[in-house]
């Protein structure tokens, strides 16, 4: 299965980076890459995550990665990576929620 990155979340990817970066642009770079190699995973495992408990919908699912929470879609072709979050965020406030934009 192919991993495809939503704009959304490739702007969190880049949010995460600047803020980690302003302390290490070394530990910045190595973090990103981390995640994105979480990702990776799902090529072969796709469905690893678990359903995010929001949603309670089995293709909205969820690997959780330190303190992030990387969203992703099941499609039938790919793997749709939709919102990087930091665990403590609400994303019950969050109006879109992430699942509702795409």
């Amino acid at each position: 299965m192919r991993i495809a990155w939503a704009g959304p979340a490739t702007r969190d990817l880049s949010s995460i980076r600047a803020f980690i970066a302003q302390d290490s642009e070394y530990y910045a770079d190595r973090f990103i890459g981390r995640i994105v190699g979480a990702v990776e995973s799902l090529a072969t495992f796709p469905e690893m995550g678990r359903v995010v408990p929001e949603t309670n919908a089995p293709g909205i699912r969820e690997l959780l990665f330190h303190n992030y929470r990387i969203i992703y879609r099941l499609e039938t072709d790919r793997v749709l990576v939709i919102a990087v979050a930091h665990a403590a965020r609400d994303l019950t406030r969050q109006t879109p929620k992430p699942w509702d934009v795409l």
